[in-house]
Parts: C-alpha cells; structure tokens; sequence
C-alpha cells in the first residue's frame, strides 16, 4: 500500500517511515502541507498520514483543500492535543479518522487497515437499501433523496449505511463510533454529533419529509415521521 506521511518532525517522520516500511507499506514523505497538495498533483496514495501542526500549509487546510478538490483518498490526522475541540476541527475538515501523539505503530497500521477497507466499501455485499424516498446503492456506493444525488464524503456514507442498515432501531452515540469508525477507540461522541449534522444538512433538506431522528438521552434513528 502506498502511503503519504506529512509530517515535520524529523523523530515522527522517522518512526512512522520505518514503523510502516516493516508492515510492508511504500512510504513517501512531505514535511510541509504545500509540498504534499503538489505530489498528490501526481500521485494520489491509499493513505494519507497528516500532521495538524504544519509550516506553509497546515492539516487542517490541506485536508479542505484535500475534500474540496473531490479527492476520495482516506486520511488519517496526527494531532498533539487530544480534547474534543482538536479532534472535530481535524474531522470537519475531511479526515476520517484521528490519532492522538505518541501512539504505537501497531494502532496506526490497524487504523490504516480499518480507513482503506472503509474506503474501498468491503462493508457488505451490493444492494440497493432504501427509507421512504431515500436509497443507497452499496454496490455503486451512490445516494439519491427524492431522486437527487446527495454527494457525500467517505465518513458521512458509512454513517448514513450504519442507520439505514438499522432503521427503525435507535443507535447509541457509542454504537455508531464502534460501527462507523470501526476501531473501538476513545472517541468523544461529540464526533457522532457533528457526522449526525452535516448528515441532515445534505438529506433533511428543507421540503424534505425528515428521516435523522434524535431521541434524547438515548442516540439516533433513521425513520419515516409517521413510522
């Protein structure tokens, strides 16, 4: 697997490149955002390693720049701060998943596996699943609401797959993190709540009968109002 480590740290840098290159993994490095944005102008990896903290152009910029651009490759945010705030600013800006400095190299190579398998949707089989006017081909990995497309990121259709393949069962905020983020890590689930908002801005759309339910105290389900 090809992997791209943006990273300025030359300890990290070294760690991470070697950790990796013994998992069997091709390992390129840029120790700026801007020097990453142009090698992925030539060669888009099956990971992307990416450091917060950054001279030129910082994670959370290359990761917008990343998402803006339509780029579907998995990214993985390095951060040094691990409160709550941290975590959602790298993952509003696109990334799929987070890991808190220092780590071991064995979670980050399980965190690569869980992205890419993620990415390349080995969920389950492909079928087209549906609530009211609201279907998911997993096979095309595509949405439509009412016969539109809904254009969503990576981490918002595995959310959206999670609640259609129970709908009409209310989910945890913690179900949803060991389901949707697979690896059952310490994850605040305020994570759960910003995927839940961005999910309802692109399919409760105002016109739209709603379908992302909130039951206080207890998670989230995805129904029909009237079910």
């Amino acid at each position: 697997m090809k992997i791209l480590v943006v990273e300025d740290e030359p300890n990290v840098v070294s760690f991470i490149q070697r950790g990796l290159s013994e998992g069997g993994h091709t390992v390129s490095v840029a120790l700026d955002g801007e020097t990453a944005w142009n090698m992925l102008q030539i060669e888009l990896p099956d990971v992307i390693v990416l450091d917060i903290m950054l001279p030129v152009l910082n994670g959370v910029q290359l990761s917008k720049k990343i998402r803006a651009a339509g780029l579907p490759v998995p990214i993985i945010m390095l951060t040094a701060l691990g409160t709550s705030e941290n975590i959602v600013v790298g993952l509003e800006s696109g990334a799929d998943d987070y890991m808190v400095k220092p780590f071991k190299v064995s979670e980050l190579l399980a965190r690569i596996t869980a992205v890419t398998r993620r990415a390349q949707g080995n969920i389950s089989p492909g079928k087209t699943l549906s609530v009211g006017d609201l279907s998911m081909d997993t096979w095309g990995k595509s949405v439509e609401r009412a016969g539109e497309k809904v254009n969503l990121t990576a981490t918002e259709y595995n959310l959206l797959e999670c609640l259609i393949r129970s709908k009409g069962r209310v989910l945890s905020r913690a179900e949803i993190l060991e389901l949707v983020w697979d690896i059952n890590h310490e994850m605040d689930t305020n994570v759960v709540d910003v995927y839940i908002r961005y999910l309802r801005k692109k399919i409760d759309k105002p016109g739209n009968p709603k379908l992302i339910h909130t039951i206080v105290g207890m998670g989230y389900v995805l129904r029909e109002e009237n079910s």
